[in-house]
C-alpha cells in the first residue's frame, strides 16, 4: 500500500453524530441530515479494521496517531475500544508505534473507562467551557439539565489515573468576558495543556450574520491578550496554550501546526461510520463528500486533487488585503468556515475574527521577537567559532561599524571580522 506524501490526521467517527448531550452549540449534532433516519451510527466492525489498515498502510511516519471524535465517542462504551486497539495490534507494522487520541464531554468516564484508557496511552481531549455558570450557559443535555459536575467528574478520574488530557474550551459570548476567570479556573485544575476554540455560527438569512452565541471578534482579542499577558508572568513554562505555542512557532520559523493558522489546510479530513471520507470536520456536507473507504483507499483520497484543492482554496480565496496584513505569518486568514465577512473594499472571505486575531497578533510581537533573538543566540551559542566565523563572512557587504551577522549583538569589526 502506498503511503502519503506528508503526515495527516483524521477525524474518525466510530459513533458518527450520536451523542449523550444537547449542546446548544454542536454544529455536529445537525449531520443527522445526511444519513437515513434509523440507519445505525455504530462503525460496523468491517469498515472499522478496513479503516484501521488503511490508515495504518497510509501514514508515512514512525508514529501513527489515530484520533477517535463523534458525536461522543465513548457512547459506544469500553469494549468497543478494546477491539479498536486489538484491531491495531494485529496489523502494526513493526518499528512503528501508535498513539490513540480521543475526544470527549467527559461525561460517560468512569473507572472501567479509565483503566482502560491509562492502561492503553490513550491522549484525552475533554470539553469543559469554565466555571459550572459559563459551562452550563450552552453545554447541557438532551433534558437542558446541568453537566458540569459530570464533565469535572469525568476529568478528575483522567487526573487520578493519570491519563495524558486536553481541555478543549469553546469560547462563545458568554464566558468570553470573563478571561481571567476562565483562565485561573483551569490553571486551579493543574491543567496542563488547554485549547480556547471561538465560536463562530453563521446565521443564513443575511450574510455577515451570526448567532447570539457567537464571540464577539473585539471581546475575542481581548480575552487572547488578557490571557497572554497572565500566561507571560506566571505561566509560561506552567501551562500550554495552544494558540500561544502557534505564537512561539513563529519566533522559531516553524510551520503553524494548527490547520487554521497555515497557508493552505485540507490535512484534517473525517471519516465517519459507514466510511464515508470528508475534506473536512467542519464541511461534513454533501459538497464536500468524496468518497466511501470501502471503494477508494484512503491514501487516495488523502492525496486526491480534489483535496489538495480544498486545501489549497484557503491561500487563493484570500482577500488582497489580508495578503498585505502585516500579521498575515500569523493567521494566514484563519479557518476557511469562519471567512463571512467582506472586507472594506467589498471583497469577499474576510474572517469574522480578523479584527481579535489582528489585535492579538499585534499584541504578541514584541514577544515573538524577544524569543526569535533568545533561539538565534542559543543557536550561535552550540556553533563552533570556525562556524560563526564562516556565518560571518557570508556577507561581502557587511561594513565594519555594521551589527555582526552571528548575531552577538557587536559591531563585526569587534567580533568576527578577521576571524
Amino acid at each position: 500500500m502506498s503511503k502519503a506524501s506528508r503526515e495527516f490526521q483524521v477525524f474518525a467517527k466510530p459513533a458518527g453524530f450520536l451523542c449523550n448531550l444537547g449542546c446548544h452549540y454542536c454544529y455536529y449534532l445537525k449531520k443527522e441530515r445526511l444519513y437515513p433516519e434509523g440507519e445505525s451510527l455504530r462503525m460496523p466492525d468491517d469498515i472499522l479494521e478496513e479503516y484501521i489498515i488503511q490508515h495504518i498502510g497510509a501514514f508515512p511516519g514512525s508514529v501513527i496517531n489515530f484520533s477517535w471524535h463523534g458525536g461522543e465517542p465513548t457512547i459506544l462504551g469500553v469494549d468497543y475500544f478494546r477491539e479498536i486497539v486489538a484491531l491495531q495490534r494485529k496489523h502494526q507494522v513493526s518499528h512503528r508505534r501508535i498513539v490513540n487520541g480521543m475526544q470527549t464531554n467527559g461525561t460517560l468516564l468512569d473507572e472501567n473507562w479509565c483503566r482502560f484508557l491509562a492502561a492503553e496511552g490513550f491522549v484525552v481531549g475533554i470539553s469543559l467551557d469554565g466555571p459550572q455558570e459559563l459551562h452550563d450557559r450552552y453545554r447541557l443535555t438532551k433534558g437542558q439539565n446541568s453537566t458540569h459536575n459530570l464533565a469535572m467528574r469525568g476529568y478528575r478520574l483522567l487526573q487520578h489515573y493519570r491519563i495524558p488530557s486536553n481541555i478543549l474550551c469553546v469560547v462563545h459570548a458568554q464566558n468570553v468576558q470573563y478571561p481571567t476567570e476562565v483562565y485561573r479556573f483551569f490553571k486551579n485544575l493543574n491543567a496542563q495543556y488547554v485549547e480556547f476554540l471561538p465560536l463562530v455560527e453563521p446565521q443564513t438569512d443575511e450574510e455577515g450574520g451570526v448567532s447570539h452565541r457567537t464571540v464577539d471578534a473585539e471581546a475575542w482579542g481581548n480575552f487572547l491578550c488578557t490571557l497572554f499577558d497572565e500566561w507571560m508572568c506566571r505561566d509560561i513554562e506552567r501551562v500550554n496554550v495552544q494558540i500561544f505555542e502557534e505564537v512561539a512557532r513563529k519566533a522559531f520559523g516553524q510551520e503553524h501546526a494548527l490547520c487554521i493558522f497555515r497557508k493552505t489546510c485540507g490535512d484534517v479530513p473525517v471519516v465517519e461510520h459507514n466510511g464515508d471520507f470528508f475534506s473536512c470536520d467542519h464541511f461534513v456536507n454533501t459538497e464536500h463528500r468524496l468518497g466511501n473507504i470501502q471503494e477508494t483507499p484512503l491514501v487516495d483520497f488523502l492525496e486526491s486533487p480534489a483535496q489538495r484543492a480544498f486545501g489549497q482554496a484557503k491561500w487563493d480565496t484570500l482577500p488582497c488585503s489580508c495578503q498585505e496584513c502585516e500579521v498575515l505569518e500569523f493567521c494566514h486568514g484563519g479557518c476557511p468556515k469562519d471567512r463571512i465577512l467582506r472586507t472594506l473594499d467589498g471583497e469577499a472571505g474576510l474572517n469574522y475574527l480578523c479584527a481579535g486575531y489582528k489585535r492579538f497578533f499585534t499584541h504578541c510581537q514584541p514577544f515573538v521577537a524577544e524569543l526569535s533573538a533568545l533561539w538565534r543566540q542559543q543557536s550561535l551559542e552550540q556553533q563552533t567559532p570556525l562556524a560563526r566565523a564562516k556565518g560571518a563572512q557570508a556577507s561581502p557587504k557587511t561594513g565594519r561599524n555594521d551589527p555582526c551577522p552571528c548575531g552577538s549583538g557587536k559591531k563585526y569589526k569587534k567580533c568576527c571580522l578577521g576571524r
